[in-house]
């Protein structure tokens, strides 16, 4: 999975997508202007290779990349203070977000974030559903029917837990010396309460020094031996962005490559660093890599054409009210 330059796709942009190893494609904020020029974009990524996954960051709050002509979402800790309301708070943000990436024809956006809120990280914050495991695991799962119930299938990050390190995996290598017994007990709990009900798993760019001196996303310990075996999770595993700065402890692009497909990811991404997707590519043709096809499965084109026209059904009225109500719009 890789990105585009921007709002239009270049001959340049082209040229990649048509690379049978790119198998999705992720938008960023300078790629959406409003959602008629979403669409647009979405169709001419789609008359290239009319199978390929488009996904979005539309968490709410921070990590929104649609802004115009959309509704600006709360950031997810703010769906807790509904307080008796919060579970409905949280499908009806979900479903209004589904809906209007679906009417975008974006497929899947990467949420919902499961990381606690320990107060140490920083990059987690507010994008956390609260500090509670039981608390999360709840409201996570009224996050995800709003999003099944709209179309789109859910993908939880950043397993096992990304809350409790300190460090910017964007911009650093963070790292959880607790051990695996604490990680289980509490960070992990959401991901195993809800690995059967996610079809998407992106593991966290942070070691577990007492665990694997391997960040998760290239761990076939975490990957294969606890999210696999233990938990059962059947879905697809995404990377996180193999350029960010917690990915280069694997080495150079090709190793990261390597590293993460041989711990157990389905699809690999390579964000904001074309050069970087340049090198990946090919890379996965010299070693005849096999591209996996379980994330073609989350392609959704019924539910983009069910959602096309949203802002008129009494259900986007009524969820967009709810919110209202709770201050959250």
């Amino acid at each position: 999975m890789l990105d585009v330059e921007g709002p239009w796709l270049t001959h340049e942009d082209r040229q990649l997508l048509r690379q049978p190893e790119v198998g999705g494609l992720i938008l960023f904020a300078r790629n959406c202007a409003h959602p008629a020029q979403v669409r647009e974009l979405v169709r001419s990524i789609r008359q290239v290779r009319p199978d390929m996954l488009v996904a979005i960051d539309q968490e709410g709050g921070r990590v929104q990349r649609l802004r115009q002509g959309v509704l600006r979402l709360p950031a997810l800790a703010r769906i807790a203070t509904a307080g008796d309301k919060a579970e409905q708070v949280a499908e009806a943000a979900a479903w209004l977000m589904a809906t209007e990436m679906l009417a975008c024809g974006v497929d899947i956006s990467f949420a919902p974030v499961l990381d606690l809120e320990r107060g140490r990280s920083q990059v987690i914050g507010d994008r956390s559903l609260g500090a509670d495991p039981v608390v999360v695991t709840r409201l996570a799962r009224a996050y995800i029917r709003g999003l099944n119930s709209a179309g789109m299938a859910a993908t939880g990050k950043h397993f096992p837990g990304h809350g409790w390190a300190e460090a910017d995996s964007h911009v650093a290598i963070p790292v959880d010396d607790r051990t695996l017994d604490v990680i289980k007990r509490c960070d992990m709990q959401p991901f195993a309460a809800l690995a059967s009900q996610l079809a998407g798993i992106m593991p966290a760019h942070v070691i577990y020094p007492a665990v694997d001196n391997r960040p998760a996303g290239f761990s076939s310990f975490w990957l294969q031996q606890i999210l696999r075996a233990e938990l059962k999770f059947a879905g697809v595993i995404f990377s996180d962005d193999l350029s960010m700065a917690g990915a280069h402890v694997a080495g150079d692009v090709p190793q990261r490559i390597d590293a993460a497909a041989s711990a157990g990811c389905d699809m690999l991404l390579v964000c904001n660093d074309r050069s970087g997707a340049e090198q990946a590519l090919v890379h996965m043709q010299q070693q005849d890599y096999i591209p996996s096809t379980r994330a073609l499965a989350l392609c959704s084109p019924a539910a983009r054409a069910a959602n096309s026209e949203y802002r008129g059904q009494p259900r986007w009225q009524r969820a967009a009210q709810l919110l209202k109500n709770h201050h959250l719009l």
